[in-house]
């Protein structure tokens, strides 16, 4: 039957790649007052038409209310204002009313009253007018495309009207779940790598908020573990944000930028004539991070003689200058962070055994990327996100081949790979939209031939299963009233394209 869905289009595969990537983005759309606009716009860009309009049916009402309409060259996509209003036309109603499609090849020749289309300087020559159905098979709405060149609009009907059933269906969801007036909403969950500026809702990345939650309102030294490109220093911020020390200074340095003297002299500073050179006195970055957070990268590149130093600062909260005779106190909190294993350099004399105990006095090993089930997904669309708000151009959609390649891709990078990566493809994507070839890895890998379309659905499908069950936290119940499904049909969905799901309670 997913076959017959495409079978009178000119290029299937390439429609269900599209398809499914708006989908994948309508589901993700947690802003109801844009969720109507982001589907009007896909409607128009899968029809290939230059008008598309979504109507919300009123049944106590009784009327069609026009709550979105993308107008290429004349309105942005997005919510159509209250000059468009609601509509009382015969052929809109004709196709609520019979609950079938209908289109219209000439315009020319059609009976109905088309005066609710937009005036425009060519005259429009075809649309197609669907019925849209919630769960129970109740009419919840009516889609309309139109075009001013002929289209063959017929082969379009059945994907387009279940994208914006599902697009109706996504915002009655919202609405749900608005706060009533009055309400209080419920505290967010301190575990949230959202309550700390964290992207990602893995179970990894649950375990790493859990720690920082811990650790955010004590004294006590952090150690960062992880491999490069994990966000240490993005976790370090976040730590210093959220505790009590977010109003004071918020210091990095990275042992491994200077050289032996000069790092010694950045930590601590120095007085007038300490050395050649030392015209007058500086200010050491203890002292300047006073009563903040000093962030020590690299921690495992600094030199063994400064290390005693280093100690001494962590045991006594003193630090001394260079060529001052006194020391003086300073109220530092340090965070370190290394990719290095500093217990195998313990064991090989290269790093201190007593400064590593009092450096690892809370320790928090962040998860590399590959280990970071579904975070993939939320971190490309947040750098997405952000590569275009700095550009300055509207957000771009994923194509789902883009997103399956993102989702095989092992990234040795981290998260600094996958940031560089996507930038890279915003910059290179024309047409909102970003391909595999934007992307430039390696072609997904297929234990077996991969020609024929339910195979290639199937994937996708897994992508876009993967990123709702993310969305919702892993609850199973929640992802299939989103997806308008039983929840025995959604488990056995995971479980014929093996997504594992026995570890998350539902």
């Amino acid at each position: 039957m997913m076959d017959n869905l495409f079978t009178q289009l000119p290029h299937p595969l390439a429609y269900a790649d599209t398809l499914l990537s708006w989908f994948s983005r309508l589901g993700l759309e947690g802003d109801e007052a844009t969720l109507p606009g982001l589907c009007t716009a896909g409607i128009a860009q899968l029809s290939q038409c230059e008008l598309s309009q979504l109507y919300l049916f009123d049944e106590a009402a009784g009327r069609l209310d026009l709550i979105a309409q993308h107008l290429q060259g004349a309105l942005p996509p997005g919510n159509p204002g209250s000059a468009l209003g609601s509509q009382d036309e015969q052929l809109l109603h004709f196709v609520l009313t019979q609950g079938r499609a209908l289109t219209l090849d000439d315009l020319s020749q059609c009976v109905y009253d088309t005066g609710f289309l937009p005036a425009t300087a060519t005259p429009w020559h075809c649309l197609s007018c669907m019925p849209l159905f919630g769960r129970r098979k109740t009419l919840i709405g009516v889609l309309l495309c139109a075009s001013q060149r002929p289209v063959e609009l017929q082969g379009y009907v059945p994907s387009l009207a279940q994208l914006g059933s599902f697009a109706l269906a996504q915002l009655a969801l919202l609405r749900c779940m608005r706060p009533a007036q009055g309400a209080i909403s419920p505290a967010p969950r301190a575990a949230l790598g959202c309550a700390y500026g964290l992207i990602g809702n893995s179970t990894a990345m649950e375990q790493t908020c859990r720690l920082i939650g811990k650790v955010l309102h004590t004294p006590y030294t952090v150690l960062l573990r992880g491999e490069t490109g994990t966000g240490k220093e993005v976790v370090a911020r976040a730590i210093h944000a959220a505790g009590s020390r977010s109003t004071k200074a918020f210091v990095v340095q990275n042992c491994a930028a200077f050289p032996e003297g000069l790092l010694e002299s950045e930590l601590f500073g120095y007085r007038k004539g300490a050395f050649t050179g030392a015209q007058r006195d500086y200010t050491g970055l203890f002292d300047t991070a006073h009563g903040g957070t000093l962030l020590l990268d690299e921690i495992g590149d600094m030199p063994l003689s400064l290390q005693a130093k280093l100690l001494r600062v962590l045991q006594e909260g003193e630090v001394r200058p260079l060529g001052a005779s006194v020391s003086h106190k300073v109220d530092v909190r340090i965070i370190a962070a290394t990719h290095r294993d500093l217990a195998a350099m313990v064991a090989n004399g290269s790093f201190r055994e007593d400064l590593y105990y009092r450096l690892a006095q809370f320790p928090i090993e962040l998860p590399a990327l590959r280990e970071r089930d579904g975070d993939v997904l939320q971190l490309a669309r947040h750098f997405a996100e952000k590569a275009c708000t700095a550009l300055g151009r509207p957000l771009v959609a994923w194509s789902s081949g883009a997103l399956d390649q993102l989702t095989s891709h092992r990234f040795p990078g981290n998260v600094r790979e996958l940031k560089c990566l996507v930038e890279r493809a915003v910059l290179l994507c024309d047409d909102d939209i970003i391909l595999p070839a934007h992307l430039a890895l390696a072609p997904v890998p297929a234990a077996v031939p991969d020609s024929t379309l339910r195979h290639r659905l199937e994937r996708v499908e897994r992508v876009f299963l993967i990123d709702c069950l993310q969305k919702n936290r892993g609850n199973r119940t929640r992802t299939a009233r989103e997806l308008g499904v039983a929840r025995r049909t959604l488990l056995y969905r995971l479980a014929r394209l093996n997504i594992p799901f026995g570890e998350v309670k539902g």
